[in-house]
């Protein structure tokens, strides 16, 4: 069974190429740092939320990988200082898992 860990960030339009850039370093880091789980972005063209939100999300064979992902990123100074960075530009953020339904 697959498992989907999500993160959505919606951030304020006027610091779009600001919070972009900082996510550019967050790419970089999930290179360099092979504990780091890899994600795949998003930016909505037509979609229930706003233009101004970035999705991140991943896919993990069971829970508990994905549970040990976000310890990961949690447990990351690198991406703390990096987040510290871009919380500014958030207005808000949020993570889920999804179950995939077999």
């Amino acid at each position: 069974m697959a498992y989907k860990l999500r993160f959505v960030q919606k951030f304020h339009k006027a610091d779009q190429e600001l919070f972009l850039n900082l996510e550019k370093k967050f790419i970089e880091l999930e290179r360099k740092d092979l504990q780091m789980p890899v994600g795949r972005r998003y930016l909505p063209i037509s979609a229930k939320e706003p233009t101004n939100t970035l999705i991140w999300e991943a896919e993990f064979p069971s829970l508990e990988a994905a549970i040990a992902a976000l310890q990961t990123i949690e447990g990351n100074s690198e991406h703390d200082a990096l987040l510290d960075q871009q919380i500014g530009c958030m207005i808000e953020t949020y993570t889920e898992i999804y179950k995939e339904l077999e």
